[in-house]
């Protein structure tokens, strides 16, 4: 078995599973954990016949403990976790679905901390590298993704806590911070009749980059177990200037906040709370549903 062996969530689609098949391509094995079996297939199929696919939500801890120890089992150890899987499902706080805020909490900050609970074990004994996939949104707070910057920032605190703990017994941490890639879910967020609209009219986030770009750091990254992946590099230069950033939203969206907010309602009122406040992109579809089913099956 040649190169590291990899294990990443959320790697049924965009990034995931776009760094899976660069990691394959330059040698390395690939455990692929996420939702949508068939696209999981497709993915493993790209990456070789030693990649391995696991359907799990990374809700359920019960189930990822055991997808990381069947991993481990089958080929003997783990050297890298991506901690990749997220949603991001746009909406005010005030008028939002308030089980899809809580969702994204539990998916893109809790998801990540169960990821790490889970492989840390199997890190330590190969001395292996951790990345976090935080976002732009942990140092810029747009309005309209207050659950998604809440998680993101989260995920930002935990791997800078990590890699200090860590580092004695040789595991390396990084955090990876993207604004907006060229993803479903970034391309669900613009689809929304009133999100969308408030994405791109914010100067900082109003581009969005091509998957390549974000591929070629993450890559990079963990080739050289960076402690921060930045995409694109600018962002690191906004870390350093993140105490003045809630100002310059604040003025920004002094008028166009009381506006999509208004819009919002009437989203709302249009197509209901559940369609207005769903995850975005065919990832947040998946999820969704699976949200829903674990719901229905608690209700009894």
């Amino acid at each position: 078995m040649a190169g590291r062996v990899v294990l990443i969530t959320g790697a049924s689609r965009g990034i995931g599973a776009a760094v899976a098949r660069r990691l394959a391509a330059e040698g390395d094995t690939l455990a692929l954990v996420g939702l949508e079996p068939d696209e999981l297939a497709k993915v493993a199929a790209d990456c070789g016949p030693e990649a391995g696919w696991w359907e799990v939500d990374v809700t359920d801890t019960a189930a990822l403990g055991e997808a990381v120890a069947e991993i481990a089992e089958r080929y003997g150890r783990i050297d890298v976790v991506v901690a990749n899987a997220g949603i991001a499902a746009p909406g005010f706080s005030r008028s939002m679905d308030p089980a899809v805020w809580e969702r994204v909490i539990n998916v893109d900050l809790f998801g990540v901390w169960r990821t790490v609970h889970t492989t840390l074990p199997h890190l330590i004994d190969s001395k292996g590298y951790l990345l976090l996939v935080s976002s732009l949104a942990a140092v810029v707070h747009i309005p309209g993704l207050a659950s998604y910057n809440v998680a993101k920032a989260g995920v930002e605190a935990l791997g800078n806590s990590l890699r200090t703990e860590l580092r004695h017994l040789g595991v390396k941490v990084g955090v990876a911070h993207l604004t907006f890639v060229d993803t479903d879910m970034v391309r669900g967020v613009d689809e929304h009749p009133v999100f969308g609209k408030v994405r791109t009219g914010v100067p900082l986030v109003s581009r969005v980059y091509p998957l390549e770009l974000a591929v070629d750091k993450f890559a990079r990254g963990i080739d050289r177990r960076s402690r921060v992946v930045h995409v694109p590099g600018w962002i690191g230069v906004m870390k350093v200037f993140r105490s003045l950033w809630p100002y310059v939203v604040e003025a920004g969206s002094r008028f166009s906040v009381p506006k999509a907010d208004r819009a919002a309602l009437a989203d709302i009122e249009a197509r209901g709370r559940a369609a207005s406040s769903r995850a975005s992109g065919a990832g947040g579809l998946a999820d969704s549903e699976i949200a829903v089913a674990a719901a229905r099956k608690v209700a009894g």
